[in-house]
């Protein structure tokens, strides 16, 4: 394999890793999935995740997890249990599909690069999502909820078939992310400011 091809391979990696910090078990039925139809090569020890049994559980799985996150109260809950699980995921998945890497090197890509990618993306959307509830009594999580889902389906989807586009995605979904962080920020400062002036004045 090329060092182009091997590039690409940790590229895949790191986007499979930080999609499962939308959704823990969408990116690994999507990439399971796809080496069971022959589409993408797994590491001797990941097999597992292209057997029927394995597919039919995380497709379970993400079902609920898709359907939870719309529950109000839930979905903050969820988060606080996703995160430690997306470090998991992620790692598992990126080195996966690391396949042609040595061992040594694999793992510390997976766990550096992939697990870092899945801690990023949920710790954001973990973020975005508390603040959300605090600013719009939930009532804009099921957005927040939806651009997850869509983010967790179209960028293991994207990554399959160009990995560099789909890297490029990542990075303006995460853009995105931090931009919409910023202007929350923001907008409460002057919220803060005109309740410490009231008791001041009190």
């Amino acid at each position: 394999m090329s060092s182009f091809d091997l590039a690409l391979s940790v590229v895949l990696g790191v986007v499979l890793a930080a999609a499962t910090g939308f959704r823990v078990f969408l990116p690994m039925l999507i990439a399971g999935g796809a080496a069971y139809a022959g589409h993408l090569q797994l590491g001797d020890y990941f097999t597992w995740l292209a057997t029927p049994t394995a597919l039919i559980m995380l497709s379970v799985a993400a079902l609920v997890e898709i359907i939870a996150y719309y529950i109000p109260g839930i979905d903050n809950l969820l988060d606080t249990m996703a995160a430690p699980a997306a470090l998991v995921a992620g790692t598992v998945l990126s080195a996966a599909v690391m396949t042609d890497l040595p061992p040594l090197l694999k793992w510390t890509a997976a766990i550096v690069a992939g697990g870092g990618a899945a801690g990023l993306t949920q710790g954001l959307t973990t973020i975005l999502r508390a603040k959300s509830t605090v600013f719009t009594g939930a009532i804009g999580n099921p957005v927040i909820a939806t651009a997850e889902f869509g983010s967790a389906l179209l960028l293991p989807l994207l990554a399959l078939a160009a990995p560099l586009f789909a890297l490029a995605l990542l990075a303006a979904v995460l853009w995105v992310a931090l931009r919409l962080l910023w202007r929350l920020r923001q907008s409460a400062r002057p919220e803060i400011s005109a309740t410490s002036r009231g008791e001041i004045e009190r």
